[in-house]
């Protein structure tokens, strides 16, 4: 039976706190090999989480323009 897909991280710092216990866990050289391969896909999706939030925020940043704030413009 296939496992659901886990949850969306709450935030950019909650993703890099759980990415940091899984390449813990993976570098013990512990798990098991099925553990291994969940631990490297879940890894994956919260790299593509956090690369999405980072480009958000990149595309949130302000620039003083003649006294005025405006968004950057998209690339």
């Amino acid at each position: 039976m296939p496992k659901s897909p886990a949850a969306e991280p709450k935030s950019f710092e909650a993703a890099l706190a759980e990415l940091d216990q899984l390449v813990e866990k993976m570098e013990s050289g512990q798990l098991p090999l099925e553990e291994s391969l969940s631990a490297y896909q879940r890894g994956t999706e919260l790299l593509k989480f956090c690369d999405r939030v980072l480009k958000d925020a990149e595309q949130k940043i302000k620039v003083l323009d003649a006294g005025e704030l405006k968004d950057l413009p998209p690339q």
